[in-house]
């Protein structure tokens, strides 16, 4: 077995993949066959906006959700709360010289996008979901965020 000529041809099949966008490539050559496939769900490179907060989805151990999974009494009840709807980084620009989508005090709309969150190169516009005040940012530009982790809370009006 050539190891190298192996190699390449990967490369190329790899390559192939991400030029045409395809899921599943398979190759027969000599009596030897190769099929790759992609394993993560097939995305689009457009940027995807996700609005507010994820229904029904605090993980264990945030804010508002004890240990034992049960619900905990929040004292800011009335504050609507944007929770990451995927894991990634969070970005409040559009761009590092763009100035922040948004600033604690400032008025959103349902359809203001609050940030960011690069998942596998795929920049996902996170919006507010409600109109009302930006009350509190709660994760720094850059910054790895989790699956229902809480990034903003909104005073609804």
């Amino acid at each position: 077995m050539d190891l190298p000529k192996y190699v390449k041809a990967l490369k190329e099949l790899l390559e192939l993949m991400k030029n045409h966008d395809l899921a599943e490539v398979e190759l027969e050559e000599d009596g030897q066959k190769v099929r790759l496939r992609k394993s993560e769900p097939h995305l689009s490179a457009a940027p995807v906006a996700i609005q507010g907060s994820v229904p029904g989805s605090q993980p264990v151990g945030s804010p508002g959700v004890s240990a034992d999974g049960t619900d905990e009494v929040e004292e800011d009840d009335d504050l609507h709360r944007v929770e990451a709807p995927l894991v990634g980084s969070f970005y409040r620009a559009p761009s590092p010289e763009a100035d922040p989508f948004v600033s604690e005090g400032d008025r959103v709309d349902e359809d203001t996008v609050l940030c960011i969150i690069e998942a596998m190169k795929v920049m996902n516009e996170v919006t507010a979901g409600v109109s009302g005040i930006v009350r509190e940012i709660f994760i720094e530009n850059g910054d790895p965020g989790e699956f229902g982790e809480l990034l903003f809370k909104i005073e609804i009006s």
